[in-house]
């Protein structure tokens, strides 16, 4: 997205917000498919971004959801039941009873030996047979099973007669430098499907498989060529003996270039020798994999304001506190030729000294109601903040085509109404209940 259209959607939408454009979105899809060839098969993880659902499902071959939230997300996006693939760590007896009364068979992922049952239980209590099952090989996390238990699911698959064992499942991070770690782990899991294949005599058909390709997000960080990338990624999978279906996960590495974050400078002040810039976002809306107190740069845009009636600086001539010193009104000190003279510690509205958002960014010139854009940040940071601290309100959520131009998907929001039971009130009185609800 140009300079002018963030521009333009924090003069007709305000700010803090979110942008997200989803023509570079679908676009990165497209692309890696076409790299990768028809053998594999890009699955939305849509954790890295829910408001990127509606655009994954008409792009992608599938989407990974992980809660019975993210599930209901994509039922009012409209996407299709053949393209939902139900994961999570925690699944809820009733939910998984719902999903297969909605939309038949299905495909789940089974992350112990007690999920491979509970799906098996609900399918036959749907009267259900065929229901698609991915069995989840952990990585050494809380995160599906180990070798012996995916063998034992293999070895003991009469007592699940509802399901069909489709397919391995594996992921085991995010931001992996390079290509050796991956090209170690589809060895690793290629040779347990030939296991399977020759010890066993039982054929997955599929194989979901999580790269964890790193975004670079911080200044210093080395940029990829994502192109050479996938071209040589491609050579990996070409390698393989398994020459089944291969859905390739993704989340972060589709996403994360395609969103920015708006935020407008409120108040400036020097304080002991240092200047400060205050925006009406802060940490609670931004959040990089990997920054540390504001240690590191991240990708950004700085967009002075062109109208008058934007930048309100104090009149010429008006006075000036700072500190012990006492100064005309022109930004910064007269005379003042020092390294921080032009150089602002960016932080937010939050009342904590950790509201931070980068530190020393070098900002010329800068003054009240410029505009700040943090790039790179279309991944997680939409839903990862810590939205409810202070009771402040929720950004609006953007997003972008060429076709369509600037729509808004969700106004600002209060939080006030959550932090003291009163949003409670108010659905009760809606629902005519004052039971909890499930739904």
């Amino acid at each position: 997205m140009n300079n002018r259209t963030l521009l333009e959607a924090a003069r007709q939408y305000n700010t803090p917000c979110y942008l997200f454009d989803l023509d570079a979105f679908t676009s990165r899809i497209r692309r890696m498919g076409e790299i990768l060839g028809k053998q594999v098969n890009i699955c939305y993880a849509m954790k890295a971004n829910p408001f990127l659902t509606a655009a994954a499902a008409r792009t992608a071959a599938g989407l990974e959801v992980c809660s019975p939230g993210e599930y209901a997300i994509c039922r009012r996006a409209h996407v299709p039941a053949r393209n939902i693939v139900l994961s999570g760590v925690n699944k809820e007896e009733a939910h998984i009873r719902s999903v297969m009364a909605e939309q038949g068979a299905g495909t789940y992922t089974a992350e112990s030996l007690n999920q491979l049952l509970l799906l098996e239980t609900c399918a036959a209590a749907a009267g259900l047979t065929g229901v698609r099952v991915l069995l989840r090989l952990t990585s050494g996390n809380q995160f599906g099973m180990d070798e012996e238990d995916v063998l034992a699911s293999i070895r003991n698959r009469g007592s699940y007669p509802h399901l069909d064992l489709t397919g391995l499942q594996y992921y085991s991070g995010t931001q992996k430098k390079g290509l050796e770690r991956i090209k170690k782990e589809l060895e690793k899991l290629d040779l347990l499907l030939g296991f399977v294949r020759e010890q066993l005599d039982f054929e997955f058909r599929e194989l979901e498989y999580g790269p964890g390709f790193q975004i670079p997000y911080f200044e210093g960080q080395e940029q990829p060529d994502e192109e050479i990338l996938l071209q040589e990624f491609k050579k990996s999978l070409d390698s393989l003996d398994f020459k089944g279906i291969i859905f390739l996960e993704a989340g972060r590495f589709l996403a994360a270039p395609c969103g920015s974050y708006l935020t407008r400078v409120v108040d400036i002040k020097r304080s002991l020798g240092q200047n400060y810039c205050i925006v009406d976002g802060g940490i609670n809306h931004v959040n990089y994999y990997g920054q540390t107190m504001a240690m590191k740069v991240p990708a950004y845009r700085y967009l002075p304001q062109d109208n008058p009636a934007r930048r309100q600086k104090p009149e010429h001539g008006a006075i000036v506190m700072d500190g012990n010193k006492t100064f005309m009104a022109s930004g910064h000190p007269p005379g003042d030729d020092t390294p921080a003279s032009g150089r602002w510690t960016v932080c937010g509205s939050l009342c904590t000294s950790g509201d931070i958002l980068v530190k020393n960014l070098p900002l010329e010139g800068l003054t009240i109601g410029d505009l700040l854009v943090f790039d790179r940040i279309g991944a997680y940071s939409v839903t990862e903040g810590i939205y409810l601290f202070l009771s402040r309100k929720l950004p609006a959520v953007l997003t972008y085509t060429q076709k369509q131009g600037l729509s808004l998907v969700r106004d600002v929001l209060p939080t006030d109404m959550l932090n003291d039971g009163s949003a409670a009130q108010i659905y009760q009185s809606q629902s005519g209940s004052s039971k909890r609800s499930d739904t």
